[in-house]
């Protein structure tokens, strides 16, 4: 019998994914969200605890017993600046009072993205989601540094896989090609850009939690498959879908005109950037030391599509 409590903050598809791999290595876990309500994507054997993160001391009480903390929460898009920094210094303290490592589920808004990511490359974020995201990082880093916790970094590009609707590639893209519409993507379909898989998202967080000694080099990548373009991933999708590919590509003055009355399309418009121009992660680290592969995207959007084939099945006839 095991020691460990692994708690998971946060209980979106990344959340959900790390409690799957968890689960698989016969680790108990515990997920926090706001109301206790369980996502389906969420294992049964899962304890779903509710508990308001952006507070100190309820996230220190949640988190009690906690041998390991992973940070995957995700506040709306359009509201990081005013919620994300308080949900971090939480949990944050809730590791510092419990002893827990700490892995933080980040991204790479915060890199120089004019040539490939790899954990080497400048901090030069051009968006504000990029300075925040940054100066978070910081404030991990410095706890670290500090010895008021054990941590490790985690950072991904746009993920795409089950369970993951409100990416790049989510519900606009696959919700619309299963049910027979057209893919919509943002800013073009012919620049290559580096999709991180959820399933290999949660593999890689979980891996992190679990060896204590990748905690000292503090910043991971996840693995990512080659770069390919958003018109490369919608033309495979609907080869598994056995139909013609169809998309509409939603320009960064299309997005404009969105955000006029819609609050996530125009927090998105900063970050149009990253699917205007490649970009694109190349590094093997962890592939390197802990021998973590990338799936194949082929075999990645096989999933996808699968699992947004049953979502489908679920939906009310229009």
């Amino acid at each position: 019998m095991t020691h460990e409590q692994h708690v998971i903050f946060g209980t979106g598809p990344v959340g959900c994914w790390v409690a799957h791999a968890l689960h698989s290595m016969n680790l108990p876990v515990r997920a926090i969200n706001r109301t206790g309500h369980r996502p389906a994507l969420m294992p049964d054997e899962v304890e779903v605890v509710a508990a308001n993160a952006a507070s100190q001391e309820v996230a220190i009480a949640a988190a009690q017993g906690a041998t390991v903390i992973y940070q995957a929460l995700n506040p709306p898009y359009h509201r990081w600046q005013q919620e994300f920094p308080a949900l971090q210094t939480a949990t944050l303290a809730a590791a510092k009072a419990t002893g827990a490592r700490y892995v933080s589920i980040d991204n790479l808004y915060m890199y120089d993205a004019t040539q490939p990511i790899t954990e080497t490359s400048a901090i030069a974020p051009v968006s504000k989601k990029g300075k925040l995201r940054a100066q978070m990082a910081d404030i991990v880093m410095a706890a670290h540094a500090q010895g008021d916790i054990q941590a490790a970094v985690l950072r991904s590009s746009d993920y795409f896989g089950p369970g993951v609707t409100g990416s790049a590639l989510g519900e606009m893209v696959f919700g619309n090609l299963v049910l027979g519409k057209k893919a919509q993507i943002c800013g073009s379909a012919t620049m290559p850009h580096s999709f991180a898989y959820i399933e290999d998202v949660g593999q890689a967080a979980a891996l992190l939690g679990t060896r204590p000694e990748a905690l000292g080099n503090n910043v991971w990548i996840t693995p990512h498959a080659p770069a390919v373009t958003q018109g490369e991933m919608v033309e495979t999708a609907c080869q598994i879908l056995g139909i013609q590919p169809q998309m509409t590509v939603i320009s960064p003055t299309m997005m404009r005109l969105a955000g006029i009355f819609i609050p996530e399309a125009r927090a998105s418009i900063e970050m149009m950037y990253e699917f205007t121009q490649p970009f694109e992660v190349r590094s093997n680290r962890m592939s390197k030391v802990f021998s973590l592969q990338p799936t194949a995207i082929q075999t990645g959007l096989e999933r996808t599509i699968s699992w947004y084939r049953e979502q489908a099945k679920t939906q009310p006839a229009n």
